[in-house]
């Protein structure tokens, strides 16, 4: 009784999205299928250390799964998102935000300064279900508005540009893997909005694909602080940098 009376609170919570206990059920989105990144005190070898503060979301939309992301329940953000790249189109839908009880559009449009910024974004999608299910804010940050509309926007359509030239596999097809994630402030008044959502003080994205044009497998990683001060271009690093400079990626 008690396990059907919090699956059923769950649901409640996130009315749109399919929790799962385990990241198999949505391992796909991942390399070869295997296990997630270690994020450092959160995740690892693929098992979430508490398990009532973080959920895994198979991310969807008309039942058709399109991303996973691990969610943050306390902070009420997204760890990261990740996901497979098939390709992308350049229209973005018209569709209204899928609301969940953790966070809604007032938490941002009463903090002028702050985008909705996706982690996994629309751009790349390939189908409109692909892009239309990464509206939900299961899949956003507060971010700062110049961050996100400049150098983490021009990282985002480059790395785009690479995974689309670059990245078919051995059957012709496009084929890479993003994940995309998010490094939480500490506490503090002026991390938060409303005092219910974390403000995340670093964003990183990281990719990897085969490309068999080339006879290799490419990958590269990007971050930069979630401020309005800071560069217009970030720097491209490898997976092991990424993993050195913030000690919670692997």
């Amino acid at each position: 009784i008690l396990m059907s009376y919090n699956s059923h609170l769950m649901l409640l919570y996130f009315p749109f999205k399919k929790l799962v206990t385990s990241v198999e059920d949505c391992n796909k989105f991942f390399l070869k299928s295997e296990t997630p990144p270690n994020i450092m005190k959160i995740l690892e070898g693929g098992k979430i250390l508490d398990q009532n503060r973080y959920k895994w979301i198979c991310q969807s939309y008309k039942d058709f799964k399109t991303f996973v992301t691990l969610y943050d329940t306390q902070n009420k953000i997204p760890v990261f998102s990740a996901a497979k790249f098939n390709g992308s189109t350049p229209r973005r839908p018209n569709i209204p935000w899928m609301i969940e009880p953790q966070a809604g559009n007032k938490d941002y449009k009463t903090n002028q300064g702050f985008d909705r910024g996706h982690l996994f974004p629309s751009s790349y999608g390939f189908t409109d279900l692909e892009k239309k299910s990464t509206f939900t804010l299961t899949n956003i940050v507060p971010q700062k508005a110049r961050f996100n509309q400049v150098s983490w926007n021009r990282m985002e359509e480059c790395i785009k540009c690479v995974l689309n030239e670059y990245c078919f596999n051995n059957n012709g097809n496009i084929e890479g893997f993003v994940v995309i994630g998010a490094q939480p402030s500490n506490n503090g008044p002026n991390n938060s909005l409303n005092n219910r959502i974390n403000i995340p003080s670093v964003l990183w994205s990281a990719f990897c694909c085969y490309s068999h044009s080339q006879n290799k497998w490419l990958a590269s990683a990007h971050w930069g602080n979630n401020t309005d001060h800071g560069p217009e271009h970030l720097d491209t690093k490898t997976l092991g940098e990424l993993h050195a400079d913030k000690n919670n990626v692997k």
